[in-house]
């Protein structure tokens, strides 16, 4: 019976889909584990902000549960979430209302390693404050870039697909996601010339 498929059942993508059609809950359960963390990543890093990145999650998964029958199988699970993602971040016509705080944390850092050890060299207060305005500027210099190149660029670089999985995603051509990711790299330099500077001097 479909009920008792366990969790561990699900790794083939294709028998998982087959049960998310169904509306299997555990089909679901194994679903969100596998992607709400890469799914929230590339929603942080286009929108730059942790409670919207979350909403836009929870929306993504509300979605596919109920548009799952839609899904083809022409193109990958991960393709066709990381799309509606990146969608819904691009259709968001909220204003940046509100600023990072300041124990906001990378998002890229994982949150069990977040705190520093008391004694050690990495909670020298200057060392701290340096990495944050690091952070803070990177994440500012992020904000100011145009929302097709900042998507492209957290697919590349945060998540580390390669040029015709995003030109999927985004349904663009190829050479346009290479236009976008320059154009992305040359203003993140640009506007973090000082720290970059710093680094290699």
């Amino acid at each position: 019976m479909v009920s008792n498929k366990s969790d561990e059942d699900f790794s083939n993508e294709e028998d998982l889909v087959a049960f998310l059609k169904k509306g299997h809950d555990g089909a679901f359960r194994v679903l969100i584990k596998e992607y709400q963390e890469r799914l929230f990543h590339i929603a942080c890093g286009i929108i730059s902000d942790r409670e919207e990145s979350l909403d836009i999650v929870q929306e993504v998964f509300l979605k596919v549960h109920r548009n799952i029958n839609t899904f083809d199988e022409r193109s990958k699970l991960s393709t066709w979430l990381y799309r509606i993602t990146v969608n819904e971040c691009l259709n968001l016509h909220r204003s940046w209302k509100r600023r990072f705080r300041s124990y906001h944390q990378s998002i890229e850092t994982d949150e069990s390693n977040y705190l520093t050890e008391l004694g050690t060299d990495d909670f020298a207060p200057d060392a701290l404050y340096q990495e944050k305005e690091v952070e803070n500027a990177f994440q500012e210099a992020l904000k100011g870039l145009r929302k097709n190149a900042r998507a492209v660029f957290v697919l590349k670089e945060v998540e580390g697909l390669s040029y015709d999985e995003i030109s999927g995603i985004l349904k663009i051509k190829r050479g346009t996601v290479s236009s976008r990711l320059c154009y992305a790299r040359k203003n993140l330099r640009k506007s973090l010339g000082k720290y970059l500077d710093k680094d290699q001097s």
